[in-house]
């Protein structure tokens, strides 16, 4: 059971024509939204943000951005997360090997050497203690320019926001990333755990 009950889609006009971004992500509006909704203030700065960093301003592919949040997210547990994450990673356009062996993302033919370095400094960052170092530096830079590091942190960031609010609140997730959690995760023991 969550810690709060998300609202109605229609509690909050603004906050659902924002949301409507989230069609297109997931196919759904998150009940993590409906729930920062009991504030809009934090529902609609949420989605601007969402949106802000999900632009594609570089190389860092929208399908990329999605498989740096769930890296981040199955590095500090979050299980809503893993499943939107890797549900948006597929509808984005991330390959099916890369789907199917995203928890092998270091030595699957899938993914190229600048994959695999954008995948580690999303591990790296998503670490508490923090485990960014002169070596991620190097091998990103060897990849990446920037602007595109900085694209790859704002994903890391919002997703740190995101893996709190979601395990904190315990949201109810929903079936469409149910579906995406058990084909592409399952098999390495994902479950809802207490996103029920």
């Amino acid at each position: 059971m969550p810690l709060v009950t998300p609202l109605s889609a229609d509690h909050d006009l603004e906050t659902k024509e924002l949301a409507e971004f989230f069609n297109e992500t997931l196919g759904f509006c998150p009940n993590s939204v409906l729930t920062m909704q009991r504030r809009p203030a934090i529902s609609k700065a949420f989605i601007n943000l969402n949106k802000a960093v999900m632009a594609n301003e570089g190389r860092v592919t929208s399908a990329l951005k999605r498989m740096i949040a769930w890296v981040s997210s199955n590095s500090t547990g979050c299980r809503y997360c893993q499943a939107h994450a890797i549900r948006a990673a597929e509808r984005y356009g991330a390959e099916q090997e890369q789907l199917d062996n995203i928890w092998e993302y270091r030595t699957h033919p899938a993914f190229s050497d600048a994959e695999r370095a954008a995948l580690d400094f999303s591990l790296a960052a998503s670490q508490v203690p923090n485990a960014v170092d002169e070596d991620i530096k190097k091998r990103l830079y060897e990849h990446w320019d920037e602007g595109e590091i900085v694209e790859m942190l704002g994903v890391i960031s919002l997703f740190g926001y995101l893996n709190r609010w979601n395990d904190s609140m315990g949201t109810s997730i929903e079936d469409g990333a149910v579906e995406s959690g058990e084909q592409y995760l399952g098999k390495h023991g994902w479950e809802k755990g207490k996103h029920v």
